[in-house]
């Protein structure tokens, strides 16, 4: 990971609100108005120190503690000062906050009450559900929070190379993770998202960890069914709520990214296959999903980008 940048703490500022006040004494019968049109002879000005709502815009991660997940809550907690919610299943948040902390560079100076934790299990609505109820009472009351930056990175693979290893039992749990878990934290954890009225500092990225075989266009050697095919039923679900979003007004947008060849679990049969310089550390990779994001606008929304900054063909 890239030396860390110069950080700023953001803090709210109270807004500034000048108010006139004008008088009108041209009246026959010496009695004062407001003036509607015209002249006037006295102008009375006012200031009025209005506090402003205090915004909370924070990150969430989920799942948040393997791999490019975990690579991607270390990332923000070195390279932001928001605070972090982060998904589990962990049977304990003390062993898995200290292996998160642990592997932070030396003397980062990461404030470690920034990382909060939620338990998901992606495979249960329930549980989706729970996670999100238990994100809005832990959120600060006096303040509007809102999403900032998301990243959903669920995913699995079972590498079926012809019709004869297409599984039911395989098929369902690829689909279950790579779509409908993803469709279910759209439900449930959208309502975080800044709204309409607002005007945040930075447009809010709702982004979901897809892959390039997800491309229809691009395939050309075939294999992987439940994996492409799930992969691409989720870009064309990033496509459809960022339509929602659109529709809505919301300041924010949602994308899909591909971080490569991650040398993660998920990979690992295949990383003698890959060609040198192309198998990424999670940490590598993590910088490089988070960078593309960062310059993601409005006119990059509904689509998905690779690590390097360039559009995965539909």
């Amino acid at each position: 990971m890239s030396a860390k940048r110069e950080l700023k703490e953001w803090q709210p500022r109270p807004v500034l609100t000048i108010v006139f006040a004008i008088e009108d004494h041209d009246h026959s019968d010496g009695k004062r108005s407001w003036i509607q049109n015209g002249s006037y002879t006295n102008v009375i000005i006012g200031v009025l120190i209005q506090q402003q709502t205090v915004m909370n815009p924070f990150i969430l991660i989920c799942p948040s503690t393997r791999g490019l997940s975990l690579a991607l809550t270390r990332y923000y907690l070195c390279n932001s000062k928001l605070p972090i919610y982060a998904t589990h299943r962990a049977p304990s948040t003390d062993s898995l906050r200290e292996r998160i902390l642990s592997g932070l560079p030396q003397n980062s100076g990461v404030n470690p009450n920034r990382l909060n934790f939620l338990p998901v299990e992606l495979t249960s609505e329930d549980s989706i559900k729970s996670a999100a109820e238990q994100l809005s009472s832990m959120l600060p009351a006096d303040r509007k929070s809102y999403i900032h930056t998301a990243f959903f990175t669920g995913g699995m693979l079972h590498p079926e190379r012809q019709p004869s290893d297409l599984n039911e039992k395989n098929i369902y749990e690829t689909f279950q993770l790579n779509v409908i878990a993803h469709m279910l934290l759209v439900k449930h954890f959208s309502r975080f998202l800044p709204p309409s009225s607002s005007k945040p500092a930075d447009l809010a990225k709702w982004v979901h960890v897809s892959a390039r075989v997800g491309s229809i266009s691009d395939n050309k050697i075939g294999g992987w069914y439940s994996y492409r095919a799930s992969k691409a039923a989720l870009n064309q679900m990033i496509r459809t709520f960022d339509l929602h979003l659109q529709s809505k007004r919301l300041p924010a947008i949602c994308v899909g990214v591909h971080p490569g060849t991650v040398k993660t679990d998920l990979s690992k049969s295949f990383w003698s296959g890959v060609k040198e310089g192309k198998l990424f550390e999670p940490e590598y990779a993590a910088e490089k999903l988070a960078r593309v994001v960062e310059k993601l606008g409005t006119e990059s929304r509904g689509k998905v980008w690779d690590w390097a900054g360039k559009e995965v063909p539909s």
